[in-house]
C-alpha cells in the first residue's frame, strides 16, 4: 500500500509526539515532510534513497523525511511496516541531531562506513 502524502504526515506527527521533548532541543525546524524521493547520486538510478536527512544550515537544525523514498521502498508494505519505517528513521535522525549538539559523530562514521560498503558491492557487479 502507498498511502497518500497527508496520510503519512498525520503517522508522523503521531509518531514524533512519541520522542520525548528533549529531543526537540535546539531542533529549531523540527520534522518535516517533503514530497519527493531523494536518490543518493553515488549510486545507480532508483538503487538507493535516501529516508531522511538532519540538517543543520542557515535555516537552522531540522529533520526532512522523504515521502517519495518511502512510497519507492515500501509499496509492497502495511500500515505498520510504514509506521516502523517512519519511527526507525526519525530515531535514526534524532541520534545525528543529539550527536551534533554533544559535539560526537559515531553514527555519521557508521553511515559513511554502510555507503563505502553498499558501493563497494556495487562495484564488484
Amino acid at each position: 500500500m502507498i498511502p497518500t502524502y497527508d496520510q503519512m504526515g498525520d503517522w508522523l506527527e503521531e509518531i514524533a509526539a512519541r520522542f520525548p521533548e528533549a529531543f526537540f532541543e535546539d531542533l529549531d525546524g523540527g520534522i518535516q515532510l517533503e514530497e519527493e524521493a531523494l536518490t543518493d547520486p553515488d549510486f545507480p538510478p532508483d538503487e538507493m534513497y535516501v529516508m531522511g536527512e538532519y540538517v543543520h544550515d542557515l535555516l537552522g537544525r531540522y529533520i526532512l523525511l522523504y515521502y517519495g523514498s518511502f512510497a519507492a521502498l515500501l509499496s509492497e508494505e502495511n500500515e505498520g511496516g510504514w509506521k516502523d519505517e517512519i519511527f526507525t528513521t526519525i530515531a535514526h535522525e534524532f541520534t545525528h541531531h543529539l550527536e551534533e549538539t554533544a559535539g560526537l559523530h559515531a553514527l555519521d562514521d557508521k553511515d559513511m562506513e554502510f555507503l563505502r560498503e553498499a558501493l563497494a558491492e556495487y562495484g564488484d557487479e
